[in-house]
């Protein structure tokens, strides 16, 4: 890991954005990186504050492309790989929450940091037939709110974001859900604002 990590962070520095997506790619998909690319985003945007718009979208982009090919395979029949990889108990629980709240079910672990489990319920969308749509949304939405406030954290706090974020994870993930929440609802009010005008 600590190699790896040396290597990541070569390779961010020597490319940048474009490095930062390929690490973001790798963590979502066929490797297991607890953090690497929430570490990348706040040590690049530290050093280069006025790119924070552009690594927070390379690292969304990365994780998106990722999660898509894990996505693909659950999609493809990945329940004998996934029922391998987990306790058939946590498939089970995880596949009753997707006939409940649905597309919930991948867009909240997309905000959560590291241990919450993230890929279980990427490749089980796949599994329950979310459509590709609402999965690219959730997963854009997620985890570019994840990355936009390690991002701001990383602009007002230096290096020492990340071990801000981790202390006060609770509060930080409540408040990217509030704002979230608030967002989606004000969408709605305005719809319907908008819908009265027009009859």
């Amino acid at each position: 890991m600590g190699r790896f990590a040396d290597w990541a962070r070569g390779l961010a520095l020597t490319l940048g954005a474009p490095g930062l997506y390929l690490v973001a790619f790798l963590d979502s998909s066929f490797l297991s990186l607890p953090e690497i690319t929430d570490l990348l985003v706040v040590w690049m945007v530290t050093r280069h504050p006025a790119r924070v718009v552009t690594y927070v979208v390379a690292a969304t982009l990365g994780s998106l492309t990722g999660c898509l090919v894990m996505y693909s395979l659950g999609r493809k029949g990945g329940e004998a790989l996934i029922r391998k990889r987990f306790a058939p108990a946590s498939v089970t629980r995880a596949m009753a929450a997707f006939e409940r709240h649905g597309v919930l079910v991948v867009l909240i672990p997309a905000i959560l940091p590291p241990p919450a489990p993230f890929k279980i319920f990427v490749l089980l969308a796949g599994i329950a037939g979310i459509s590709t749509p609402k999965f690219v949304t959730a997963i854009l939405i997620g985890r570019g709110a994840r990355y936009l406030v390690l991002g701001l954290l990383a602009v007002a706090y230096g290096e020492q974001a990340l071990a801000y974020a981790e202390a006060h994870s609770f509060e930080v993930a409540m408040v990217v859900i509030g704002l979230l929440a608030a967002g989606v609802a004000g969408y709605f009010v305005w719809t319907k604002v908008q819908g009265a005008k027009r009859r």
